[in-house]
């Protein structure tokens, strides 16, 4: 093993755009007993290709026939070099990973075009990259090649905060693996306190089933009654637990990496513009954004959750227009749902003379339970 091609493919990762890479070990995960029972318990919520291939998520050497280590890198999002982003009340609510262009391609360029380097440059070296794509708990990797150590809200945890992206390239050549870090939290339970769903159940634990990211981004159809409030004003992701976290607190560089930063004409789209969108709209706000696996319906009915969480008069005439209007009937169901949460005699007009014509059971039911809230 060879400490100067370890130090020559990180500075590799470095000027390929990356901001810290590391290489780790391929022996079974430490930790992959605690993911089986994580499964076990649910956890994953819908999110059933979690549990799919775990055998190679395990055993990382699987993933790649002949695989020696791993070359784990970290971009970090935020902050950002003048990011100029609108964080008033009007503008959504959105997790600053997906603000500008989707990480998963433009990561999945850069190590794209590092690996075709390293097989050129390298004779037989075979190469597989990945970017929170394939079955691999890059957590842990990246956790062993000491770019972190999982925090208590399950977020990867440095020196510098949790605001980073990971991806890696599995490699056929022999790297000694860098030094873990040590645990950062200490007593620390700021991210579980401060969790409004309670999806921290305990330290180092995350129940996707409460969790306002799973809910705004995963899930389909209409959100569970119990899960609306806690929603709040998220229409994409949650940063909550990171924004408390104490070493998120404390001023670290900011990083160069313009396309991540909220483009102009999305920083235009509040929670009304949000709910009014139509096809050719979203694919023009949303090209290339890592919102766009919410989908066109799922934005909507997170624009139109936060806006009964928000419970602001200038929203019932957007609501409205939503309820009679909206071909689907997830978005439909919370735009009655908020009208209810708002109240008022407008609301309460419109939601009588759309139950009398509403032709889904599902909708009329929502418009029923709204109406008996304004009674």
């Amino acid at each position: 093993m060879s400490l100067d091609l370890a130090s020559e493919l990180k500075a590799r990762a470095l000027a390929a755009g990356f901001d810290r890479a590391g290489v780790s070990s391929l022996e079974p995960l430490e930790h992959g007993p605690d993911f089986l029972r994580w499964l076990g318990r649910g956890d994953h919520a819908e999110m059933d290709y979690l549990a799919h291939r775990t055998e190679e998520r395990l055993e990382p050497r699987k993933v790649l026939p002949g695989a020696r280590s791993v070359l784990c890198v970290a971009l970090q999002y935020w902050p950002l070099e003048e990011a100029g982003e609108v964080e008033g009340d009007l503008w959504p609510r959105v997790a600053r990973y997906a603000r500008g262009r989707d990480y998963h391609n433009l990561m999945g360029k850069r190590l794209k075009k590092l690996s075709k380097s390293l097989r050129s440059d390298f004779p037989g070296c075979e190469t597989r990259h990945y970017v929170d794509t394939g079955p691999v708990l890059e957590r842990e990797l990246a956790a062993r090649a000491g770019l972190g150590v999982v925090g208590k809200n399950t977020c990867l945890l440095s020196r510098q905060g949790s605001w980073f992206l990971l991806g890696e390239i599995f490699l056929t050549l022999e790297l000694p693996p860098d030094e873990p870090l040590t645990d950062l939290c200490g007593r620390c339970t700021r991210c579980l306190e401060a969790c409004p769903t309670d999806a921290l159940r305990e330290p180092y634990r995350l129940d996707s089933r409460r969790c306002i990211s799973y809910w705004s981004i995963e899930h389909r159809g209409a959100l569970p009654e119990e899960v609306r409030h806690g929603q709040k004003d998220w229409v994409f992701g949650c940063d909550i637990c990171q924004e408390v976290c104490p070493w998120n607190i404390r001023e670290s560089p900011p990083a160069s990496h313009p396309d991540l930063k909220l483009p102009p004409h999305r920083q235009r789209l509040d929670l009304i513009g949000l709910l009014s969108l139509d096809a050719e709209g979203y694919r023009e706000a949303f090209i290339g954004n890592a919102m766009q696996r919410a989908r066109l319906d799922g934005l909507k009915r997170n624009a139109a959750n936060a806006m009964g969480n928000r419970r602001e008069e200038r929203y019932i005439e957007p609501l409205i227009n939503a309820l009679q209007e909206e071909v689907e009937p997830s978005v439909r169901c919370h735009a009655a749902w908020a009208l209810g949460q708002i109240g008022g005699e407008q609301a309460k007009t419109a939601l009588e003379g759309q139950r009398r014509r509403e032709g889904d059971p599902t909708v009329s039911q929502e418009i029923l339970q709204a109406l008996e809230a304004l009674a």
